[in-house]
């Protein structure tokens, strides 16, 4: 009895720490058909810089139109390593866990002998875990407070947020890439889609979508909206309110500009059935989320969303 509780234990522990964040069908959600989506130009599988309000970084992208060989990473930007060498504490982890195994094996002791059997295998690992989820929950908690929320229309108005790339004196320009400078009007223009593209989709108005994203984008929103039909639900996003964000990167190229931005921000994002019954989210409470959106345009223009990724 005593190792089947610690056992699961172990798997809660392994669930809390490997699930994926909960995700409401918003437009380019995981839940609504969506993932990390669109093009960045030649940045399109090179990754954002982490920011305050993303701290994690983004997550790769996943569809995109943009040819798939990866471009080289922008300067100051490293690519994705690998799984041993983007976490030494894990690494050393499994090289400890193999090596007691092998150590267990070498003596006839066992595989777990190496730990003190099956119970102590566990025990250790319930350990490492629970550290593990502190840790995520402390840098999370870390992050989050050390950079205040800015509500209201204001969020971007002050140009760049402590701590974040300022891509107006050079960061985030590669080779043959100027910088491009991001002007608190564009902040607010960055907000406004935010809240247009939420009300198009809730309202499944494709002419609309298509005004305020890139061809790529809308094909992608005209794909999740039609699966929402095929399945008989509907899915609505209203009261979108932009609670906090910050510049990533922008810069220029083939006569285009780039603008990747960070943004948190909160809603009622609820799902219904054709019957009108309540199948995701709730009709009154507000749920919050955080994804990283590239806009562009052509110099002095309009800017277009041209890709949403998840956050890491």
């Amino acid at each position: 009895m005593r190792r089947t509780s610690l056992l699961i234990a172990v798997f809660a522990a392994l669930a809390l720490a490997l699930a994926p964040g909960l995700a409401f069908a918003r437009a380019g959600s995981t839940s609504s058909g969506g993932a990390s989506m669109g093009s960045r130009g030649s940045r399109t599988f090179s990754a954002p810089a982490p920011t305050n309000t993303a701290p994690l970084g983004a997550a790769p992208m996943q569809r995109s139109m943009t040819p798939s060989a990866p471009s080289p990473a922008a300067p100051g930007v490293a690519a994705a390593p690998a799984f041993g060498a983007r976490s030494p504490f894990m690494s050393g982890l499994m090289g400890g866990l193999i090596g007691a195994g092998i150590g267990g094996l070498l003596f006839g002791g066992g595989l777990f002998h190496g730990i003190d059997g099956v119970g102590g295998f566990l025990g250790f690992l319930l350990q490492i875990f629970l550290v593990v989820l502190l840790v995520r929950f402390l840098i999370r908690r870390f992050f989050r407070s050390a950079q205040p929320a800015f509500a209201g229309p204001g969020v971007f108005a002050r140009g760049e947020v402590p701590g974040a790339p300022r891509p107006m004196s050079g960061a985030g320009a590669g080779a043959g890439q100027p910088a491009v400078a991001i002007s608190p009007a564009d902040y607010q223009a960055f907000q406004q889609v935010l809240q247009a593209v939420q009300a198009a989709w809730s309202a499944h108005d494709l002419p609309a979508l298509a005004g305020m994203a890139t061809p790529e984008m809308a094909s992608y929103f005209a794909d999740q909206l039609a699966e929402q039909v095929s399945r008989g639900v509907r899915n609505s996003v209203t009261e979108v309110k932009l609670e906090q964000g910050d510049l990533a990167e922008a810069w220029a190229e083939q006569g285009r500009e780039y603008a990747t931005v960070a943004m948190r921000f909160s809603m009622v994002d609820v799902t219904r059935d054709a019957g009108g019954r309540v199948v995701d989210g709730h009709p009154t409470e507000r749920v919050q989320a955080t994804e990283i959106w590239t806009f562009l345009r052509s110099p002095g223009g309009r800017w277009l969303l041209s890709a949403i990724q998840q956050t890491a």
